[in-house]
């Protein structure tokens, strides 16, 4: 069984303020997509973050109310520090938490909010990313980006344990 991704659909939604939506599907049952996103042991596996950046967690509290903190490291060796909080986590059907960049001097940028929802398609899990609060439309772009190339990873990721059963 192979955890490629395949189906994506990204699209701008229209209001006032740009937003997000990312729907992808990955060949692995819902509870282990859930699970890579919620789980430290996975997570430090497949380093949510876009392919060639290497991820170090500072803070991980996943839970309402708990905090997180992480340094991606680009592989022209910059780094881009984002913070949030949970604020939904309900296995393993949804996550949901702000995101904030901060900025160099350490200050936290536009926040924005983040909301996985993962739908159960028999041995398949459809993830889909919602994400709103972007000031600009260059903005919610360049995240498409990153965000299309992260689950490319986790697709990888997946498709790699599905290969050791």
């Amino acid at each position: 069984m192979s955890a490629s991704a395949d189906s994506a659909r990204s699209q701008p939604s229209s209001t006032d303020r740009p937003e997000l939506l990312i729907t992808r599907f990955f060949d692995a049952p819902r509870a282990l997509v859930f699970d890579a996103w919620t789980d430290p042991e996975h997570l430090k596996r497949w380093e949510n973050a876009p392919v060639g950046f290497t991820v170090t967690t500072e803070k991980s509290d996943v839970r309402p109310g708990g905090e997180y903190k992480v340094c991606m490291r680009s592989p022209e060796g910059v780094d881009h520090w984002l913070q949030g909080v949970y604020t939904e986590v309900v296995p393993p059907e949804r996550l949901s938490f702000t995101h904030t960049w901060l900025r160099a001097d350490g200050t936290p940028g536009v926040e924005t909010h983040v909301t996985l929802t993962f739908a159960d398609r028999g041995n398949r899990t459809e993830l889909t990313l919602h994400q709103t609060g972007f000031d600009t439309t260059s903005s919610r772009d360049g995240h498409n980006g990153g965000w299309n190339s992260t689950f490319d990873r986790l697709a990888g990721y997946l498709a790699g344990l599905n290969a050791q059963h």
